[in-house]
């Protein structure tokens, strides 16, 4: 069983492509046109960038990263932590990461959007459905 202080959960500005390629292709959100060449622009231009490693093997098993303009405002996304490490807490650390970093600098209005079925983990870290609101993605012009 996986002890919470094996993991160690950090903000960085730079991280190994490959590692952070495997935890997207883990979330299923790693498509066959995207280069990890890219990935180091990601993460610099990312207002944060956490990520999660096991201290006995090494291994990077999760991340996440905040987009925000600096100033109010800031996004959630990219929250992912390796199936084998699930269910283990590493998800609420980083989350708690995440958010720590951002009122420390001042944002107070942090969202995310969610999963379906996920609302059981971000409810107790402080999370609640955005009433009224609906989440929209650009797709083209109709």
């Amino acid at each position: 069983m996986l002890v919470a202080d094996e993991i160690t959960v950090k903000i960085v500005r730079s991280w190994d492509e490959e590692e952070i390629a495997a935890l997207y292709k883990a979330g299923g959100w790693w498509k066959e046109e995207y280069k990890t060449e890219d990935l180091p622009r990601l993460i610099l231009g990312s207002f944060a960038f956490a990520v999660a490693t096991d201290s006995k093997t090494g291994r990077t098993v999760g991340m996440g990263r905040v987009i925000a303009d600096g100033v109010s405002d800031g996004y959630i996304q990219d929250l992912v932590v390796l199936p084998e490490y699930r269910k283990s807490g590493i998800g609420t650390q980083i989350v708690a990461s995440l958010v720590s970093r951002c009122l420390q600098s001042g944002i107070t209005w942090i969202a995310l959007i969610a999963e379906p079925d996920t609302e059981k983990f971000y409810g107790p870290l402080g999370f609640r459905p955005m009433e009224g609101h609906v989440p929209l993605i650009f797709w083209g012009e109709s």
